[in-house]
């Protein structure tokens, strides 16, 4: 194994179910102080596939921060862009945390799981230390719970959940949706959510002590019926980017507002003070963020965008579509005039141009009811 795979190997904090997921043909990364499990050794088309027509079990990194106390609410609304007065008791938001430039500092779903405690699960930044720089003013606790998710994820999820669920998954349980069940005798916290495009949940261990392997095995049972496998994150890698998900490192950063990214909706400039708001107030509105098809070809991430010889932008995600027999990805213009260039072109690998043709995102399902289990109006799995 190389070098640098066993140096990220040895200094990154482990999921519980590692042991489950090893081999010596994976490959790992980076992500959040956690290891990322990105492939299997298996083939990625194959598990793509799998995740669009049946089920796939992913070991993700992703974290969340735990807030609770009497001033919670009071304190979330301070600190993202939208209000969350009217978030129900059990239910998911897609939040935005912004810094005082306007930038963003980080994006997430915030969970409600009582009237004075929340779960953020978040993208690869140090929110923790964000939240606790703020909270100096509110009765509030910021706490890592140490818990890790897995994403069970396809056509079929619902049907593993059914199984995986002791005593059965909640009879009415929509997009969105969170609640605190047991899974083979484990406390769990499961979501309707995920970073498919599919339909799907995730499941957090509620116990630090969690019995990882144990968890893995009784899910791996519950899809056995939909031979749902291990899968990895290259295969969900390129159905995110069928489906307009973000990236928070890659497509977007510390420098680039909610508006760059096609993001406006989920900042209320209106009706409460938050932190970033001022600078947001004249920031440029129009997006510089879009998403391209081009021929199958190899690309590079932060390859150049070119227009009449000239760099505009550069590609932030990129990957061959098995579904839509193309290329897919991001691009992140410098402005949003340049976004009305013409002639798009990016190299590939082999140093040739590649023309590109900008589409809106998502690619398909621009409804996403294929994750709220509806059949899709535009894109159907072949």
């Amino acid at each position: 194994m190389p070098s640098r795979q066993l140096n990220v190997i040895s200094h990154c904090a482990k999921s519980p179910w590692f042991s489950r997921t090893w081999s010596e043909d994976a490959l790992y990364g980076e992500y959040a102080d956690r290891l990322v499990l990105l492939s299997m050794g298996n083939d990625t088309v194959e598990e793509y596939w799998k995740l669009r027509k049946s089920a796939g079990l992913f070991d993700v990194p992703e974290r969340p921060v735990e807030i609770r106390g009497q001033d919670a609410v009071g304190f979330l609304n301070r600190v993202f862009t939208r209000p969350l007065d009217k978030l129900r008791v059990g239910r998911g938001s897609y939040g935005l945390l912004c810094h005082q430039g306007g930038g963003l500092v980080c994006d997430g779903i915030l969970f409600k799981l009582a009237e004075d405690h929340f779960w953020y699960v978040h993208a690869d930044a140090d929110v923790y230390l964000w939240l606790v720089a703020h909270a100096q003013d509110y009765k509030v606790e910021i706490n890592d719970p140490r818990s890790w998710v897995l994403q069970v994820q396809g056509p079929e999820s619902m049907a593993v959940l059914a199984n995986a669920c002791d005593g059965g998954a909640p009879e009415d349980f929509r997009y969105f949706d969170v609640f605190q069940g047991q899974m083979g005798g484990q406390a769990v916290l499961v979501s309707r959510t995920g970073w498919s495009a599919e339909l799907g949940f995730e499941v957090y261990n509620m116990e630090a002590d969690v019995d990882g392997p144990a968890l893995w095995d009784h899910l791996i049972a519950a899809g056995a019926d939909f031979d749902m496998t291990g899968c990895s994150q290259l295969s969900m890698n390129i159905r995110r980017i069928e489906g307009g998900i973000l990236n928070y490192r890659t497509d977007m950063d510390w420098n680039t507002t909610p508006y760059d990214m096609g993001l406006g909706q989920f900042v209320d400039l209106d009706s409460h003070d938050f932190i970033g708001r001022d600078a947001l107030r004249n920031a440029v509105r129009e997006p510089r963020f879009g998403g391209f098809k081009c021929e199958d070809r190899q690309l590079r991430y932060g390859s150049s965008v070119m227009s009449n010889g000239k760099s505009v932008g550069r590609v932030t995600a990129y990957e061959i579509s098995p579904y839509l027999k193309c290329g897919v990805g991001f691009v992140l213009f410098d402005s949003a005039q340049a976004m009305n260039s013409d002639g798009l072109t990016v190299s590939d690998r082999d140093g040739n141009d590649c023309p590109m043709e900008l589409v809106e995102l998502p690619f398909y399902d621009a409804e996403k009811n294929i994750p709220r289990g509806l059949e899709p109006v535009d894109g159907q799995v072949e």
